[in-house]
């Protein structure tokens, strides 16, 4: 299943695969000094991700909500949107961008071709 999450959704998602289970209050309290988001905002992101499939509760007297969705496919999906608008499709053309630019450190660098060699074998 692929999900496409907003900027916003990514940070409640992020505190779910952080620790779930967590409640509309733990998520609230967690999500407060870095959005300044109210409980009824919390809970309008909830049923948003609910409805996408990206979260799953179990009912109980304070609803317990879990990531339905592993961060590795909501990642994989986003970089797909990503690459697909940017630059369409082409990875060679991000890697060539980001060297023009001087974005990547030589720890980058030689990460890049670690994950290249890796993958040729």
């Amino acid at each position: 299943m692929q999900v496409n999450l907003s900027d916003s959704e990514w940070k409640l998602m992020n505190h779910l695969w952080q620790s779930a289970p967590r409640t509309i209050t733990e998520l609230t309290a967690a999500l407060k000094a870095e959005t300044g988001w109210s409980k009824n905002t919390v809970i309008t992101m909830l049923d948003r991700l609910e409805a996408k499939g990206a979260v799953r509760y179990e009912p109980g007297r304070a609803r317990q909500y879990y990531p339905a969705v592993e961060r590795s496919e909501a990642a994989r999906a986003e970089t797909e949107s990503f690459l697909s608008k940017v630059y369409g499709g082409s990875v060679g053309m991000m890697v060539s961008n980001l060297v023009g630019r001087g974005a990547l450190s030589e720890q980058e660098i030689q990460e890049l071709k670690a994950i290249l060699d890796a993958a040729e074998k």
